[in-house]
């Protein structure tokens, strides 16, 4: 399933929407404008006309006099351009930047759109004269885009201000929810205290008591299973230890090489394989119930050459544990100290057991500060591999194990965020099994 963040969700989704109304509140402001500005400049436009109209009717009487020019100062592209037309078309006076020609033949008072102008006629004040003024289409289409402009870009450069000040507040606001992300964060492998009090909104409270709540149930069942296993292990141990030793006695009372002698050491053989049963069965418990938890630091390589001491030592049908440092004289890890050995234990086991007897397993020390172990052995198939350190599956060799090594060892590595690496054959070989595990953050000196 794809992450995805709350925060960055509630900022995109609030920038959108004020984004879209920030565009159609300026297209509306836009049109609103173009609207204001248009008709204003033709109120303008009209007033212009109108009032020139009462000013010239009062000063041109001979409508068959040559059209004249009014030469006016400073006037540019922008200026406003006249016309007084007589009633038959005639040009009488215009201003240097009018055409001259006459704007609009028809005589229809009001606007009118001529290329290059947006002109009015004027009512006549006396019907012997005609006033039409007429003003640039550019300048006016000018004028409207400056207006838009004005209007529509402030708001268009505050989107960067509102996108701070959304990120700002939202960031702000889920605050405490960040607190409770890394307070929930920080529990689930050795840490199930409750969450201490925090300034949570009364969403959050809610949230917060329903967890501490679960943190206190988990650990107190998982010390309850802690306590079971301890218990079983103990009241399972003596009852067996105790009748192998009846029976080793029984064996002793017999004569050798009799069938009543062949029955008791096959009696003595079942008790010592349940035993070793028992023995893994509450190890499989004990790595259920959450035993790797704990993060003490430890010395690793400690570990590994206590127990490469140890299983050396003990006779396994021949074969022997050859362990290869590589020149690494220390490798601190974050773990339980006991975990990692019932872990390490249960690698080596098996792989005593299932190695071959004429290569002795080998225990590398990776210069990262992970443990290789390997054994030769038939290579196993690769669906075989692949369920392995599922509880009570075996390999294809006929030697006589229970099946949970690796399902302890897996484990136990999961708890730990150790990562177990099974592979088979070995680089290089048609032949043998191999172990690594690499530990997180270890510090090798």
């Amino acid at each position: 399933m794809k992450s995805w963040s709350l925060s960055t969700r509630i900022i995109s989704s609030v920038l959108m929407v004020v984004i879209l109304g920030l565009l159609v509140l300026s297209f509306a402001v836009g049109g609103f404008t173009r609207y204001e500005v248009t008709e204003r400049l033709d109120n303008s436009l009209q007033e212009v006309s109108e009032r020139l109209q009462t000013a010239v009717a009062t000063r041109l009487h001979d409508s068959g006099a040559a059209p004249s020019i009014a030469w006016l100062p400073e006037v540019g592209p922008r200026t406003l351009a006249y016309q007084i037309v007589d009633v038959t078309g005639h040009v009488v006076l215009r201003s240097q930047n009018a055409p001259q020609d006459a704007f609009e033949r028809a005589w229809r008072t009001g606007f009118a759109n001529v290329p290059h102008f947006r002109v009015y006629v004027a009512s006549p004040v006396a019907e012997k004269y005609r006033v039409l003024v007429g003003e640039p289409t550019f300048h006016r289409r000018e004028a409207v885009r400056r207006a838009m402009l004005i209007s529509v870009v402030p708001m268009l450069l505050f989107l960067p201000v509102i996108w701070l000040l959304v990120r700002l507040i939202v960031r702000r606001a889920l605050r405490p929810l960040d607190r409770l992300h890394d307070e929930m964060r920080a529990r689930g492998s050795g840490n199930l205290q409750p969450i201490p009090p925090l300034d949570l909104p009364d969403e959050l409270i809610s949230i917060q008591r329903a967890i501490n709540t679960l943190l206190v149930r988990l650990e107190a069942a998982l010390s309850t299973e802690r306590a079971f296993a301890a218990s079983a292990a103990h009241e399972l141990r003596n009852p067996l230890a105790a009748l192998l030793a009846q029976v080793q006695m029984l064996g002793r009372m017999v004569p050798a090489g009799s069938d009543a002698y062949r029955r008791v050491d096959i009696i003595g053989d079942r008790t010592r394989r349940l035993g070793r049963t028992v023995e893994k069965l509450l190890q499989f418990s004990r790595a259920s119930s959450g035993v790797a938890f704990r993060r003490d630091r430890f010395d690793l390589l400690t570990v590994v050459h206590v127990l490469v001491d140890d299983l050396g030592h003990n006779p396994h049908d021949g074969r022997s544990i050859g362990l290869i440092p590589n020149d690494v004289d220390h490798i601190f890890v974050h773990g339980d100290m006991d975990a990692t050995g019932i872990m390490l234990r249960n690698l080596l086991e098996n792989a005593l057991l299932h190695g071959g007897n004429s290569a002795p397993v080998r225990v590398a020390v990776l210069p990262d500060g992970g443990i290789d172990i390997t054994n030769d052995c038939p290579a196993l198939p690769a669906d075989v591999l692949a369920r392995l350190t599922s509880p009570f599956v075996r390999g294809s060799s006929g030697a006589r194990g229970s099946g949970l090594g690796l399902a302890i060892a897996s484990n136990i590595a999961a708890q730990m965020d150790v990562t177990l690496r099974l592979r088979s054959p070995l680089p290089g070989s048609a032949r043998g099994f191999g172990v690594c595990l690499t530990f997180p953050a270890a510090e090798v000196a």
